[in-house]
């Protein structure tokens, strides 16, 4: 998350989408892991070698070449959807606390405008800025907004879990801009 302080009475966070490094890692991966199937299985089909590193028509189309080949079109159609949801900014969104208006807005980006999400509450509505830390095989650390009649709202991102320091400090200074209790450190 990165802080913009556009004036004294407004704080926000923008919150990181699907436009992540290891997204990018993961989609160059898969397209070329896709393309490496699909080309073996049309290589065993047309008895022609695409492949310059390997042998593929050694193999017989049907079942290997028929079988990578599957791989290959199913590797692309995850392709096409990972690409989709980082032109998109799939989760991106941000947290913002408005003094001036009195309000709370939290936007997160969806599949398409109308999947968007924007949620607004009223200051006085809010109860408390919540901190959620669970260490062990699945660590877990969040921020969480207790507001009136609807429970807890995350704040924080999907993805990697946010350094100890950062946590505590974002949430310290939430809490005290909106001049509620901190729970859970």
């Amino acid at each position: 998350m990165v802080t913009t302080k556009s004036q004294s009475n407004v704080l926000r966070y923008d919150i990181v989408g699907s436009r992540r490094v290891s997204n990018y890692g993961f989609a160059v991966i898969v397209a070329i892991g896709a393309l490496g199937f699909l080309l073996a299985g049309l290589s065993s089909f047309l008895k022609i070698n695409l492949l310059p590193f390997s042998q593929p028509l050694e193999m017989d189309f049907v079942p290997q070449g028929l079988a990578l080949s599957f791989y290959g079109i199913a590797g692309t159609l995850l392709e096409i959807y990972l690409l989709y949801v980082i032109a998109v900014d799939y989760g991106s969104g941000y947290n913002e606390f408005d003094r001036n208006n009195g309000k709370v807005t939290l936007f997160r980006r969806g599949r398409s405008q109308s999947k968007n999400i924007e949620l607004t509450y009223n200051i006085a509505d809010v109860q408390a800025v919540r901190v959620e830390i669970r260490e062990g095989l699945n660590p877990k650390r969040a921020l969480y907004l207790r507001v009136k009649g609807r429970g807890d709202l995350p704040l924080s991102e999907v993805g990697q879990p946010i350094a100890l320091n950062v946590l505590e400090d974002r949430a310290a200074e939430i809490a005290k801009f909106l001049s509620v209790p901190l729970e859970g450190l």
